[in-house]
């Protein structure tokens, strides 16, 4: 198991307090965009491009039944500082369920790792563009949930 998939929001927020200068914060984005689980080829369509980002970005969201409905996140780009982004919202998202995901603020968090200051405005827009993506995806799973009647 690599360190994407084992650390924490919390544990993240350690490390990039512990290395303090945003050019080190930025190696460790682009080392955890590394990481990213693989995304699968077929899923590099337009259905699943997140618009609003300077570079190419695909995002899908499956529900995973368990004792719980949870989403499994998964999404990839073709810039590095973008699959370091990426990285960090699987840590936040990936694995909750639909209303966690609409609960998390996630203004406070990115404000937190100090990404809302250190991001051009064209990366801090493409963020944006994921998150409401995985937003609208958690809310269609909601709904659907709620029309089947498995609420």
């Amino acid at each position: 198991m690599n360190q994407l998939q084992t650390m924490t929001y919390d544990e993240l927020v350690e490390e990039f307090d512990f290395l303090g200068d945003w050019e080190d914060q930025c190696d460790l984005l682009i080392d955890m965009g590394f990481e990213l689980p693989k995304f699968p080829d077929e899923c590099r369509t337009e259905e699943n491009r997140v618009h609003g980002c300077q570079s190419n970005v695909w995002l899908i969201a499956q529900p995973v039944q368990g004792n719980s409905l949870k989403l499994d996140i998964r999404a990839d780009s073709d810039a590095m500082i973008v699959r370091g982004l990426i990285a960090v919202l699987l840590t936040l998202y990936s694995g909750r369920t639909p209303q966690e995901v609409l609960d998390i603020d996630i203004r406070e968090k990115f404000a937190r790792l100090g990404l809302d200051q250190h991001l051009s405005s064209a990366r801090r827009n493409g963020l944006n563009g994921m998150v409401q993506r995985v937003r609208g995806l958690a809310r269609k799973c909601l709904a659907e949930t709620a029309e089947s009647g498995d609420e």
